[in-house]
Formats: C-alpha cells, sequence, structure tokens
C-alpha cells in the first residue's frame, strides 16, 4: 500500500536517498557525471530536513505492507515539495511552485507521481496560490508527464547546474484547478 502524508524530520534521511537515486537516474548525459557522483545523502538530507522542520510543505510516498516486503518495513519512495513561486519570473507565471518531484524508479507507473502532485497542488491552494507551475530541465526524460497532466509549457529559462548550463522548461496549471482536476485520478 502507498501512503501519501507531510514529512517528518525522520523522514529526512530516506527523502536525500531518493533526490540523489532520482538524479543520477535521470539526467546522465544531461548533466555532468564527476556532479552527479558527488551528490550526497548527507547533504540532501539535511536540506530537507531543514525545510520541513521551517514549515514548507513537503509530502512522501510511503510504501507499507507488501509493498514494502524488501525493506522489512516502511519504505519512503518518493517525494514532493513546494511553496510560493521562487524568483521573479517564476512569480509572473503562477503564484505557487512545485519545487521537487521525484520518484524512485522502481515505483514509477503506479500512480505515485500523480498523488504527490495532488498533495502538493492540494497545500499550494491552501496557501492562497491560485496557480501552480514546476520548472522541469528541458531534456528530462520524464518531462511528458507534466504536459500528460495539462501542464502547459510558459517560459524557458538557462540554469547552471553542476557548472553547466541547462535550459529548464515552466509548465504551468492556471488555474490550480487544472492541477486537481487532473491528478484526480489517481488511485
Amino acid at each position: 500500500m502507498i501512503t501519501i502524508r507531510p514529512a517528518r524530520a525522520a523522514d529526512a534521511a530516506a527523502i536525500g536517498a531518493v533526490h540523489v537515486a532520482a538524479w543520477r537516474s535521470a539526467y546522465p548525459g544531461i548533466l555532468p557525471e564527476a556532479y552527479l557522483a558527488r551528490l550526497s545523502v548527507k547533504r540532501q538530507a539535511a536540506n530537507y530536513e531543514m525545510a520541513i522542520r521551517s514549515g514548507q510543505p513537503v509530502y512522501v510516498a510511503v510504501a507499507s505492507g507488501v509493498d514494502s516486503i524488501r525493506a522489512a518495513g516502511p519504505l519512503v519512495v518518493g517525494f514532493a515539495t513546494g511553496g510560493k513561486a521562487r524568483g521573479e519570473m517564476a512569480a509572473r507565471l503562477a503564484d505557487g511552485e512545485i519545487e521537487t518531484l521525484y520518484v524512485l524508479d522502481d515505483w514509477r507507473e503506479r500512480g505515485v507521481g500523480r498523488r504527490l502532485m495532488r498533495a502538493a497542488a492540494e497545500s499550494l491552494a491552501g496557501m492562497g496560490c491560485g496557480s501552480a507551475l514546476v520548472w522541469v530541465l528541458r531534456d528530462n526524460p520524464s518531462k511528458w508527464f507534466y504536459a500528460r497532466l495539462g501542464g502547459k509549457q510558459a517560459a524557458e529559462a538557462t540554469v547552471r547546474v553542476g557548472g553547466t548550463a541547462v535550459v529548464q522548461t515552466a509548465y504551468v496549471w492556471s488555474p490550480i484547478d487544472k492541477l486537481a482536476a487532473a491528478t484526480s485520478s489517481a488511485p
């Protein structure tokens, strides 16, 4: 069984591990190999623990029961974070921003990403956000997911990651109800 719930500080190490695993899976050939190799679960865990403790919306997908047999207990298999849109360009495009969405490879295609997006959208709407966006690296092989949920490409920007300039695309849902409706069919 997969449960979506607000993250706890005790989840930070597992969230950091999902973050590193997802980046190493999604970004070979897009980001420098040396940068991906240097990603640190401990460093990511510290960042997420600080975010959770500060009250930033962070949601985890937790497998339990027969779904977590190999882990011998509950297992964080994905997470999402969000908040008010960051930066001037993002704020012009939408009120809220889904900052991260990562799901372990073995748990994809099970509705976990949709359910995490729904939790993030509901949280943003609860904060008074009437629209939402997510930035996705243009070469991310999973960018189709956001388009399938009705996100409209609204802008591109270049950012530096690991010393490399990469293009990211903003997918926007306006009003935010469009994202809520697109994710409501998730199991």
